[in-house]
């Protein structure tokens, strides 16, 4: 469906960011990249391929659970159809059995945008994860610690509380702005800082494209109803008939509940620690507030541009202008 881009081009590199190729003094252009983000059920993906189609664009999913093969209905990933011809990548790249970092898909995505840039078309990242965003978009340097697989075996066995304690203790600064309901997250700042004695903050290096973030919102109530009704569609679609099936391929209940959102009460209601009404209710309830912890994080990046999904005409305005303005390396 999409592509995991392994061959590191420098060449194209070099003739794409006009860097030591070209003779000294000459004027170069910094390439364009435009990014849709926003919280869940806003119609991101939607909205990308529209531009795609108008402005000659290729997408890169910054979603990250999407880069997972199989886990389609869950986590609502475009399908060829909707795709309508415009090329994809980021998407059914890694083993659901395996965890999949923000250092590896950013990686592939700075891969993706050097070749889309270099077959003259428009780089265009679309998704909610803010991390992988924030990562491409604000240049923002990763930490160096690789895994420490004896620490990671005994963190597993933790629960959430019992790894937001251990946090506490490294960095209590870090454990405020972390996404509590993440092991995922959890154990790997834990990792960090056992390595580094904290989590050191980000930092954000140049970054070599001009950058336009176009932001999708809903008011809350128009929120909630999508996350209502896309919810419902997904279960008609075969949303636990998904869930089995990844578990008869080898994905074990506990990687599943790991996977989180939908996953993770998926794999209590089919080994029945829950009702059907449990489950809907439950896993609405943290759709939602996974949307407003999207939203939290957006809040914090003034250099978005916010528009409610219906204002296409306003959106490819500011796209086409962003397009024609010069800016310089």
């Amino acid at each position: 469906m999409a592509e995991l881009v392994d061959a590191h081009d420098s060449k194209s590199c070099g003739a794409i960011l006009g860097s030591s190729i070209l003779p000294p003094g000459t004027i170069t252009m910094k390439p364009k990249l435009l990014v849709i983000l926003g919280p869940t059920a806003t119609g991101k993906s939607d909205l990308a391929v529209k531009i795609a189609k108008k402005f000659n664009g290729e997408i890169i999913s910054s979603d990250s659970r999407q880069v997972y093969i199989g886990l389609n209905i869950g986590t609502g990933k475009i399908t060829r159809k909707e795709m309508k011809g415009v090329k994809h990548y980021m998407l059914d790249v890694a083993d659901p059995k395996r965890k999949f970092s923000v250092a590896r898909w950013k990686n592939g995505a700075e891969k993706a945008i050097r070749q889309i840039i270099k077959r003259n078309k428009l780089p265009i990242v679309c998704g909610g994860t803010g991390f992988y965003i924030q990562s491409i978009a604000h240049g923002i340097l990763l930490p160096e610690v690789p895994p420490q697989r004896h620490l990671r075996n005994k963190l597993e066995k933790k629960n959430l509380r019992e790894l937001a304690s251990i946090l506490k203790k490294f960095d209590p600064e870090r454990l405020k702005s972390i996404d509590k309901k993440n092991p995922i997250r959890l154990i790997r700042a834990i990792e960090i800082a056992s390595v580094l004695g904290k989590v050191p903050k980000l930092k954000e290096a140049d970054v070599p494209y001009e950058v336009l973030e176009i932001g999708l919102k809903l008011s809350n109530e128009e929120l909630v109803k999508k996350i209502h009704n896309r919810l419902l569609k997904r279960m008609k679609k075969g949303l636990v008939r998904e869930a089995k099936r990844l578990h008869s391929q080898g994905l074990t209940w506990k990687r599943m509940r790991e996977l989180g959102l939908e996953y993770r009460y998926l794999a209590d209601y089919i080994e029945k620690k829950m009702s059907k009404e449990q489950f809907l209710e439950r896993i609405e309830m943290e759709i939602r507030h996974y949307a407003k912890r999207q939203i939290t994080w957006f809040k914090r990046d003034k250099k978005i541009k916010w528009f409610e999904p219906k204002q296409t005409t306003h959106i490819y305005r500011e796209v086409d202008a962003f397009l024609a303005q010069p800016s310089m390396l």
